[in-house]
Formats: structure tokens, C-alpha cells, sequence
């Protein structure tokens, strides 16, 4: 208390003092006090309100958007970025993370990179090359010679420098683009798994997503429950709420849509964070203070069955989040012993999913077959609608290829994700699910949640 108090008597001082900005690398407090520059350590960090007007999305359900056409992208213009405190919680000013999906809905362009037949046409050589002959079908369908595809192996030459300009613009800039074009309509199973993870390898090292260990994820309905607590829900066709995954950047490449619903969306976390300031700054402060989470079932050597993590957290200037309310409410249900969430929390993880998913705020896309999306975590949140399939032919079931990629030029983290990503330093290899007697795969299809376990 004594901490807290001798913080807020600080902030006053240096408004009465009228400082123009914090000095850089500045740090009040561990619970994610402005920190001189957020998301531009070049840029000091202004002491005076600005910003938009709160957003009048109603924050509950919405109706799916038509379905956008494919446009190649323009080179985004990287802005430097500062931002205001008030109270514990930093505010963000003028960073490329933090804009309005109302905005980006009218500019496909910003966003969206179709291939063109050159590039294309790589990705077909590169298949040629990488494939293993004299294969057995039931070696194909374990993803045979996947993992061992690198950039060397898989050659992309005018692709793969686009790619990791793309993947600079993804983690510096607005956070997520989607690719458009692989034709996974006529490649097999084994080559649309094998031409994703090669263009994955472009970006960074895929790290496990399961208990299975599975470096090439398959986010189907496999049967789960979504009833229970412990299940992870993209085994089901429920809808998953706004979360982020344990990892730099995660990408989704559809093979087939649903028939029914399973549309994405994407939010800027920034920009949830920034409105929750403007409108209730009480409770911005309560999303930097630790939630428990349940692992569910995923457990590292010497790990509790759940974790600690602040919803949104500062780094180096930089403003992160880590966020999945099933996960919190899966701990809540589990674990009687745990503190129970109190009436300002709950109201602050309401508001949070309520700005998420409003109408100024949320970018509604549908992935039509060969589509790539790409998303940074540390500031992106996305989610899907509930989806039905085809019930009498299950080769027309939803289903999409899942990559979840280490970047070996990534952020820093905080302290905190060391909880769930083991390494926080950037370079490392760290993130994924990191379990006892995990071995890494990369199985072309899954049939059902038993081969997740």
C-alpha cells in the first residue's frame, strides 16, 4: 500500500511539475505503469489526454459481413508511437497496433496479400522439391520429411523476401495481415500441410500446440466438449471467445470453410486497452494485475495445473496482452481453492470482451480456402463464431491448418509469461505447450480429440 501510495504521489508531482514526457525507459511500477515509450522505444511518452471519442459498438452479437474480395497489399507506413498514463494503466498514442476495425473494414488492401502466378508457381517447385518419393500413404499421412523443411529446402525466391517483409509489418506495425492464394485446392493433404509449413518457416520456428505435440495443428471439430472446462475449444465447432495464443505469432491457413458460420475476427488489443482507460481507467488497472488460468491438463515438469498472467502487461515500452477468459473461467471452475474473481475483476473482463467485440472496434473476415492469416499475439486478439458442418460427409468439415511460430527477432516479454512461454528473452526459442514425454509431429489431419491427447 505504502508502494502504491509513494507511486500516485510521483505521477502528481511530475504533472504539477508540467513534464512534457517521461524519461525514457522510466518504470514506476511492475504492474505496467507508462514506461517512458510504448511500442516505439524512440518516440517519449506524452503526458497530456488525446485520443479518439469511446466506441458505440454494441459489444454482443453481430451479423457476418460479406465476404471480401482478394486485393494485393500496400507497404504500410510505420508511424512511431507514444502513449499517456493515467492512474497504472499506460494509454498508446499513435501506434500502427492500435486502430479501429470500423476503420481497416474499408481498406482490404492495407491488410490482404494475394499471390501473384510467380509466387505461386514457387510454392509448386518447392513442394517438388521437399517431397518425400517412395513414401507409404500411412507415412504421408504422420507428415513424413515436414518438420525437416527449411527455407534452404523449400526455396522461395521472390516469395520468401515478401514474406519477411510481411512479417515485419505484422509485428511492428498494425499486428496481423492475411495471405491469399495457396491453392490447397489442388494439392493433397500432405502438400497443403508441407507448402504451409514452409512458408511458416519464412517467419519463425513452430513450437508445439498440444499435449500430442503437434507443430502442424488442425483446428476441426474433432468431437470435444465444449461443456467441459478442460477442453481446449478448437477441437469443437463452438465459438471461441476474443483470446490470444501462446506464442509470437500464430497462423491459420484454411483448407475448407464451414457451411455454416465459423467467420474470424480480430481486435486490436491496444486499442481495447486504450478505450478501457478513456472510459473506466479504474478497471484498466485491474487488467494489470495476475488472473489465474488453467492449464488444462497441458502441464510442464514441476508446474502447478494453472498459471499466473495480468491481462495486459508492459515491456521495454512496449504494451502486451495475454488473454483467454475460458481459461480463466476453467480455473474458476477446477480449482475451488483458488481466490474466486471478485465483482471488479469480473466487471473489467466484461468490458474488455464488450469493447473487443464492438462494432468500431472488431475486423470481421471470412477465410475462404487457401486464405493464410497471420497474427501477432502480444497485441492482437482474435476470435471465431460457432460453425456447423456437413454432418453426412466429413471431408466437407471446417478445417484449417494451425502454425504456432517462435520469432527469432521477437519482443522481449515480461517477466510474467515466463509462466506459460518458459523463455522471455528474444531470440530464444520459447512458447507452445511443453509437457513430459511430448514428441514433436506434424500429422497431415486429425480424425478425432484422442489424437490430440
Amino acid at each position: 500500500a505504502s508502494g502504491w501510495g509513494s507511486q500516485r504521489r510521483h505521477l502528481l508531482l511530475l504533472r504539477t511539475l508540467g513534464s512534457p514526457y517521461m524519461s525514457p525507459g522510466a518504470s514506476h511500477t511492475g504492474l505496467g505503469l507508462c514506461q517512458g515509450r510504448l511500442c516505439d522505444s524512440r518516440v517519449a511518452c506524452l503526458r497530456r489526454p488525446l485520443g479518439r471519442k469511446p466506441g458505440r459498438g454494441s459489444g454482443r452479437g453481430f451479423t457476418a459481413p460479406t465476404r471480401p474480395g482478394a486485393s494485393r497489399t500496400r507497404r504500410v507506413q510505420m508511424r512511431a508511437s507514444t502513449c499517456v498514463g493515467q492512474g497504472a494503466a499506460p494509454f498508446v498514442r499513435d501506434c500502427p497496433a492500435a486502430w479501429y476495425g470500423k476503420d481497416l473494414k474499408q481498406k482490404p488492401a492495407e491488410w490482404c496479400y494475394s499471390l501473384s502466378q510467380t509466387e505461386v508457381a514457387e510454392i509448386d517447385r518447392a513442394l517438388e522439391h521437399v517431397y518425400p518419393k517412395g513414401a507409404s500413404e500411412a507415412e504421408l499421412q504422420a507428415g513424413l520429411g515436414i518438420l525437416q523443411i527449411t527455407p534452404e529446402t523449400f526455396p522461395l525466391p521472390t516469395l520468401g523476401p515478401q514474406l519477411i517483409e510481411l512479417k515485419e509489418q505484422i509485428v511492428n506495425g498494425r499486428g496481423f495481415h492475411v495471405l491469399k492464394g495457396v491453392p490447397v485446392w489442388r494439392y493433397d493433404k500432405w502438400q497443403c500441410a508441407a507448402a504451409f509449413y514452409g512458408l511458416g518457416t519464412y517467419l519463425g520456428e513452430a513450437v508445439s500446440q498440444n499435449a500430442a505435440g503437434h507443430l502442424l495443428g488442425h483446428v476441426k471439430d474433432t468431437g470435444g466438449d465444449p461443456s467441459k472446462p478442460q477442453t481446449r475449444l478448437y477441437t469443437t465447432s463452438a465459438a471461441q471467445p476474443f483470446h490470444t495464443d501462446s506464442c509470437d505469432i500464430v497462423g491459420l491457413m484454411c483448407l475448407r470453410p464451414a457451411v455454416e458460420g465459423g467467420m474470424s475476427t480480430v481486435t486490436s488489443s491496444v486499442t481495447v486497452q486504450n478505450e478501457i482507460v478513456r472510459q473506466a481507467p479504474h478497471l484498466a488497472e485491474v487488467l494489470f494485475q495476475n488472473f489465474y488460468n488453467d492449464r488444462k491438463g497441458e502441464v510442464p515438469v514441476g508446474a502447478d495445473p494453472w498459471f499466473l498472467m495480468p491481462v495486459f502487461n508492459s515491456c521495454e515500452s512496449k504494451l502486451l496482452s495475454m488473454y483467454d477468459r475460458s481459461f480463466i473461467q476453467a480455473a474458476q471452475a477446477r480449482f475451488r481453492d483458488l481466490p474466486r474473481l471478485t465483482a471488479e475483476q469480473e466487471e473489467a473482463l466484461d468490458l474488455a470482451d464488450k469493447l473487443a467485440a464492438s462494432d468500431e472496434l472488431r475486423l470481421d473476415m471470412w477465410l475462404e480456402p487457401g486464405d493464410v492469416q497471420l497474427v501477432h499475439n502480444h497485441v492482437i486478439w482474435h476470435a471465431r463464431t460457432a460453425f456447423k458442418d456437413a454432418p453426412e460427409d466429413p471431408e466437407r468439415k471446417r478445417h484449417l491448418l494451425r502454425l504456432w511460430l517462435s520469432l527469432p527477432d521477437g519482443w522481449t516479454l515480461p517477466e510474467s509469461f515466463a509462466a506459460r512461454y518458459g523463455s522471455i528473452a528474444a531470440g530464444t526459442t520459447r512458447g507452445g505447450i511443453r509437457v513430459p514425454g511430448t514428441v514433436h509431429s506434424a500429422p497431415t489431419d486429425v480424425q478425432s480429440s484422442q489424437d490430440l491427447a
